[in-house]
């Protein structure tokens, strides 16, 4: 598309590109079954270069479950600062945004969603204390309208709420305010855990305030350490509500192989927090790309950066929560983060950390930042959201492992670039989901599974290329520019797969994922 086209006609371009995109993948299958045997027209030539690229097909072989843990209700959520609080929802707790809300529930269909409250914020934030100083890393106070509008908004969704308490203060007195506010305000019900501080690791290292001499002061000592940290967590314990506690919402690979000894140490801990982002850019001069995200070690790797951890929770009985995690760390990297990669990277993690037994995942999403999900204004009185292309990946992930849902065995299919799943989900439907994360072509898959019977459904989810930024469809259908529902919105395409010898033929074009879903007798 040249510089001259006005944007308009830009956006014609693209969902025509598109279109044709997905109807060709659609329509080469038609040709393939029917070249089979299937008989009838062989289609259109807009489907010949895809049926004619493709190379002969693989067989991905479904089988029984793997043994790994169903997948738990609530198991996506989300994590949000505290300022974003009112950023996403509004400022009314009579009128909140019913965008946000819908695109939370869309994560948790049917499920209490977990909504994960503080992130950096945690140690920024306080509950005003009467006749105190407000400690001088305190950037932001909980009021009375945001307790208003978060108990509003965890009411309207059924949510359970892991929220932050500031450690980084080191005061029993503003760690027991904020926290008997939170659960007073809130209700001891909704409160999942309260996570005392946010990356502890960091503590000895990076500022927490800037002095009047214009000093940068860290919150600890240089050196601060797990026993440290385990000490003051402790400390802080013994003066908070007698609820759940969660931690130790550490990111460093260095304090998770300490664990052992955090968890043992502490008797009121109700869930393990841990925080994982496969590629970091923190300074100026760390620059990641979409093949980095988009590797093995990117999504399998992190998911195996956190196996002792989940083994020793579960050792003790406790579960273990990824309650902060996104593509690239501090606030994600332009050309990566904002692109349709992230869609095809945050599908197979989510399903990697499903495999190593990890209880559920909350996406990290801040306002402006990169890596953000979705942003929202009001129009005349009227909330409009725009919907970013990592949330379709999320999105697709809800819809292909419902709560209850068995990981199943597949054999067959080899090659870094193409990441298969399956599960057999309570109203025994299986899903088999395929992310082909290569940019050199498309692969066609014979999917071979026994159990089912009768035609399948197809769904895509798609864009012009791993690096748009827009124009991602999922099963045909987009949120838009702009969503004033929160809801998927278009003509719902009806692809329907026939079993040809007993396999479904899906020819999955670069760069995307396919979804099929098929019904036991």
């Amino acid at each position: 598309m040249g510089p001259h086209l006005h944007w308009s006609e830009r956006a014609r371009v693209t969902r025509i590109r598109r279109s044709y995109r997905s109807a060709a993948a659609v329509l080469a299958l038609t040709l393939i079954v029917l070249g089979s045997g299937g008989g009838g027209d062989a289609g259109s030539a807009a489907a010949r270069p895809a049926a004619v690229s493709t190379p002969p097909g693989t067989v991905l072989a479904v089988g029984g479950a793997t043994g790994a843990r169903a997948i738990p209700a609530g198991f996506v959520g989300l994590s949000i600062e505290y300022r974003a609080v009112e950023s996403y929802a509004g400022r009314d707790p009579q009128a909140l945004d019913p965008v946000f809300e819908q695109l939370v529930r869309n994560l948790a269909p049917g499920q209490q969603p977990v909504l994960r409250i503080g992130g950096d914020s945690t140690d920024w934030t306080w509950w005003p204390v009467p006749h105190m100083l407000r400690p001088p890393g305190v950037k932001y106070a909980l009021t009375e309208q945001w307790l208003q509008v978060t108990n509003a908004l965890s009411a309207a969704l059924d949510a359970k709420l892991i929220l932050g308490v500031d450690l980084e203060a080191d005061s029993q007195r503003v760690a027991a305010a904020e926290a008997d506010a939170l659960v007073g305000g809130l209700g001891e019900s909704r409160v999942q855990a309260l996570e005392i501080g946010n990356e502890p690791e960091l503590y000895g290292s990076f500022s927490w305030y800037r002095n009047r001499a214009g000093r940068f002061i860290t919150g600890r000592r240089p050196g601060y350490d797990v026993a440290d940290f385990t000490h003051d967590f402790s400390n802080m314990a013994s003066a908070l509500p007698h609820v759940a506690l969660a931690g130790p919402s550490t990111g460093s690979l260095a304090w998770m192989k300490q664990l052992k000894s955090f968890v043992t140490a502490e008797p009121r801990l109700g869930l393990v927090t841990l925080h994982r982002y496969p590629l970091k850019r923190c300074v100026s001069t760390d620059h990641v790309t979409a093949g980095e995200l988009l590797a093995p070690a990117s999504t399998a790797g992190l998911a195996n950066s956190v196996v002792a951890d989940v083994a020793i929770a579960r050792a003790r009985g406790l579960p273990v929560r990824i309650d902060e995690m996104n593509s690239v760390s501090c606030g994600g990297e332009r050309g990566v983060s904002d692109t349709f990669a992230s869609a095809l990277w945050s599908l197979d993690a989510l399903f990697q950390m499903a495999r190593v037994g990890v209880d559920g995942v909350n996406i990290h999403t801040t306002p402006r930042a990169l890596d953000q999900l979705f942003t929202f204004r009001q129009v005349d009185g009227a909330w409009q959201g725009e919907v970013q292309p990592e949330y379709y990946g999320l999105m697709m992930f809800a819809q292909a492992a419902p709560a209850g849902s068995q990981l199943l065995a597949l054999s067959g299919v080899t090659g870094d670039s193409l990441r298969t799943w399956a599960t057999l989900a309570p109203d025994g439907h299986i899903r088999v989901a395929l992310i082909n994360t290569s940019t050199a072509g498309a692969r066609l898959i014979r999917v071979r599974a026994p159990a089912a019977t009768g035609p399948a459904a197809l769904e895509l989810l798609d864009a012009p290329s791993v690096h748009a930024t827009s124009g991602v469809t999922l099963g045909g259908q987009s949120f838009g520019p702009e969503t004033a529902t929160g809801l998927l919105a278009g003509p719902p395409p009806t692809a329907e797969l026939t079993p040809v010898a007993g396999d479904y033929l899906v020819n999955v074009p670069a760069g995307s994922a396919a979804m099929l879903t098929l019904s036991r007798p």
